[in-house]
C-alpha cells in the first residue's frame, strides 16, 4: 500500500512539472537606454523641426516583469534641456539659452502613471495609452501619448502645448531670436516622443519530452 502511495504521488508531480512547463510565460524585461524625442514648428506653414537629447537619465520601477504596467508605470525620467540635439549647433545654442534658458529650470521631469492597452489585433502590433506626468517651468500636467510595441521597440508619441507649462515667456524669447527664420512665428505645439527596447524571454517553453 506504502508503494502505491508513493507511485500516484511521484506521478502528480511529473504530471504537474509537465503542466508547467507546458504553460510557459512571459517575462518582459527593458534593454539599453530611453530615448526622447521632440518636434517644433515654425512659421504659418507649420514646418516641423525635430531631434532629441543626449542627457536623458532614466529610472525604472523594476527591470522586468510579467507585463507593460509592472515595468513602466511609476518609471521616471529627468532629462537635461541644455543637451537638446536638433543635428544644428546654432539651432541647439539658440533653444538652450532662449528658449530653456528661460525656464524655473533646465530639468524636465517626468513620469509614467497609467498605462492601458487596446484590443489586441491579431498580427499587429500591440497598441494603446501610456500616461505621462511632465514638470516643467515649475508646471505638473499629465499627457496621454499613444503607444505601439512591435519588433521588441516600445514607443509611444504626444502632444503638449507650452502655454499649459506658463511658457509664454520663453516662446516669445525663441520667436524674437528665430524671428527671420521662423517668420515672426513659432508655433506652441510641441510633438513628444519617447521609445525603449523590451525584449520577452521565457515565453513559449516547449513541453519537456
Amino acid at each position: 500500500m506504502k508503494n502505491v502511495i508513493i507511485s500516484v504521488f511521484i506521478a502528480l508531480s511529473i504530471g504537474s512539472s509537465l503542466y508547467a512547463s507546458a504553460k510557459g510565460g512571459c517575462e518582459l524585461a527593458q534593454v539599453g537606454a530611453v530615448e526622447v524625442g521632440w518636434i517644433g514648428y515654425k512659421t504659418n506653414e507649420k514646418i516641423g523641426v525635430g531631434g532629441t537629447f543626449e542627457s536623458v537619465a532614466y529610472t525604472p520601477i523594476v527591470k522586468s516583469g510579467e507585463n507593460f504596467r509592472s515595468i513602466l508605470v511609476g518609471s521616471t525620467v529627468v532629462i537635461d534641456t541644455s543637451s537638446v540635439n536638433s543635428k544644428d549647433k546654432g539651432r541647439d545654442e539658440k533653444l538652450a539659452k532662449f528658449f530653456f534658458g528661460m525656464m524655473s529650470s533646465k530639468d524636465i521631469n517626468a513620469k509614467i502613471v497609467d498605462i492601458k492597452a487596446d484590443e489586441k489585433v491579431k498580427d499587429a502590433p500591440r497598441t494603446g495609452v501610456v500616461s505621462v506626468e511632465i514638470e516643467m517651468n515649475g508646471i505638473k500636467k499629465t499627457v496621454p501619448m499613444k503607444y505601439s510595441f512591435s519588433n521588441d521597440v516600445f514607443e509611444a508619441k504626444g502632444t503638449i502645448d507650452i502655454l499649459d507649462f506658463s511658457a509664454s515667456k520663453a516662446l516669445s524669447s525663441i520667436n524674437e531670436a528665430c524671428f527671420d527664420l521662423h517668420k515672426g512665428k513659432t508655433w506652441s505645439e510641441v510633438g513628444i516622443s519617447f521609445k525603449t527596447k523590451i525584449e520577452a524571454v521565457l515565453c513559449n517553453v516547449a513541453p519537456l519530452k
